[in-house]
């Protein structure tokens, strides 16, 4: 069974997005998938089909005042840097619209990962057509101090990749031996806490377990990264990370920087393709 896991990482996840494109190109298409953050909003126009969809996404809707500014943060009706409304209901429901029927005979399994607030522990939810608003997708790109805490069935959620960035060992203990893994980052980079780290603690200090989540996080990712890079070396993953980002930000509003990421995906991905293959008929 293939596993496919997209690390989230805002802007930075249209690298992953021309990855995806050549992935439907080659008929290359996973049991199971695990997105985190903006890997999963990204990460449901390829379980859709929708090649070429997510490069629109990126470079007509994302560089647009429409689609994110801090005028949609100070706005108390939406409360995040993003403009949730049009970005996860006008967008998919109207200008470029998203293809449910398809997704909805999707056969294998989609999870969006998730922070819940109160334990502080990843969640798994799984999407399906049914929900034209996406609220699991909300949830898990809901970046602390950028997004309200989204809730579902009555709890409260925040990004994914607080306590689970890059998710290959679920995927392994629900049964994927063959597993791709696309992250965000060039290979070298090794997470910090920062500033916004820091504050984001002290912000969400009565919720100690979710706190200690974000204390603990930087040290959680560079190991999990130190360990995927091992498997990688053992031939038990398939790895995919961008030599560059040519310097797009998490929050990135520059049409040139994004196709270049996309593109930089897209063509590492066809350059890899024979790997690729042999990697998932050698593990089959």
């Amino acid at each position: 069974m293939l596993g496919l896991t997209l690390e989230g990482g805002a802007s930075r996840t249209v690298y992953s997005c021309g990855i995806l494109d050549a992935l439907l190109e080659n008929g290359i298409m996973a049991d199971k998938i695990f997105g985190v953050s903006a890997g999963s909003a990204f990460g449901v126009s390829y379980a859709s089909k929708q090649r070429g969809r997510n490069y629109r996404l990126a470079t007509e809707f994302m560089p647009t005042p429409e689609y994110m500014g801090v005028k949609h943060l100070i706005d108390p009706k939406n409360r995040s840097y993003y403009n949730l409304d049009y970005d996860y209901d006008t967008i998919p429901n109207k200008l470029l619209p998203f293809d449910y029927e398809t997704f909805g005979q999707y056969k294998g399994e989609f999870y969006a990962v998730v922070t819940n607030v109160r334990t502080g522990r990843a969640e798994y939810l799984p999407v399906d057509e049914k929900d034209k608003t996406w609220q699991k997708l909300r949830a898990s790109c809901a970046l602390p101090m950028l997004f309200p805490e989204i809730e579902i069935n009555g709890e409260k959620y925040l990004d994914g990749g607080i306590s689970d960035p890059i998710p290959y060992r679920r995927a392994m203990e629900m049964g994927c031996d063959k597993n791709i893994v696309i992250l965000t980052r060039p290979r070298s980079y090794r997470k910090q806490t920062d500033s916004m780290t820091k504050l984001c603690i002290k912000r969400y200090a009565k919720h100690p377990e979710f706190a200690r989540a974000m204390a603990t996080r930087a040290a959680r990712y560079n190991k999990c990264v130190e360990d995927i890079m091992a498997l990688s070396r053992a031939g038990k993953l398939f790895v995919f990370t961008p030599k560059t980002t040519f310097g797009v930000e998490r929050i990135e509003g520059d049409r040139d920087k994004l196709k270049r990421l996309y593109e930089h995906g897209y063509k590492h991905a066809q350059w890899a393709m024979d790997r690729l293959k042999q990697f998932i008929i050698h593990n089959s």
